[in-house]
């Protein structure tokens, strides 16, 4: 279960969808979420991913740790 406080404008027009489509609120905010879920997932795996300090690498080092 979960609730959540949308601004009038925003409540108005999906309101305002789900009367003229005949489908309920609840079916377009599951749609936006799971339409979202994904990248909001990957961004926030991104960002700590950047966050951590990263070991660097010369081109010499690269080159003979790939035997080039």
């Amino acid at each position: 279960m979960l609730a959540i406080r949308l601004d009038p404008e925003i409540e108005s027009r999906l309101e305002k969808l789900a009367k003229k489509t005949g489908r309920t609120k609840t079916f377009y905010a599951r749609e936006a979420i799971l339409e979202h879920l994904d990248d909001l997932e990957d961004i926030y795996l991104a960002s700590q991913r950047l966050a951590e300090r990263a070991k660097t690498y010369s081109a010499e080092e690269v080159k003979h740790e790939l035997g080039l």
